[in-house]
């Protein structure tokens, strides 16, 4: 189960961070080309232009509004992680469960670590998740399905 639910933060994380710089001619869900970046401070309403509605960590600066204005892919990082190390205590029981059983040793955490099994475990499951986001990105370019916003409209042209 930490096997599935890290591969799953592990999609969600490079869905944010492929799209802070990568951008689609067209598509609802993309900047326009001349809007790419961090955007300026007055249209995130943040320093000089802080709002009294505005989050404490923002109106609070350095550090804090750093973390807030990151807080997506830090926490998504964050579980990332939680779901590999769960993995990594998980599987490491698992093997040495079965080591003992065939009267062999139990491997230490420094020892799992790079093992085979731990290894084979984590990316075999990655394999999936970089083929669906590569599958969503270069389909959505040239495929289109009515009344979907992550759809370009049905009429015009591919670019």
């Amino acid at each position: 189960m930490a096997e599935n639910w890290q591969s799953e933060y592990l999609r969600f994380l490079l869905f944010v961070l492929a799209t802070i710089w990568l951008i689609q001619r067209g598509s609802p869900e993309s900047m326009r080309p001349s809007e790419v970046g961090l955007e300026s401070d007055e249209k995130q309403q943040l320093g000089k232009h802080i709002r009294s509605d505005s989050p404490a960590w923002a109106r609070a600066g350095r550090w804090r509004t750093a973390m807030l204005s990151r807080s997506l892919g830090l926490t998504t990082a964050g579980l990332f992680l939680l779901c590999w190390l769960t993995q990594f205590v998980s599987g490491r029981a698992a093997h040495n469960g079965e080591q003992l059983s065939s009267f062999q040793d139990p491997l230490g955490a420094g020892e799992y670590l790079p093992s085979a099994d731990f290894w084979n475990r984590s990316p075999q499951n990655w394999q999936s998740e970089f083929l669906a986001i590569a599958s969503m990105a270069i389909l959505s370019v040239y495929l289109r399905h009515r009344g979907s916003p992550e759809s370009k409209l049905v009429g015009p042209r591919t670019p």
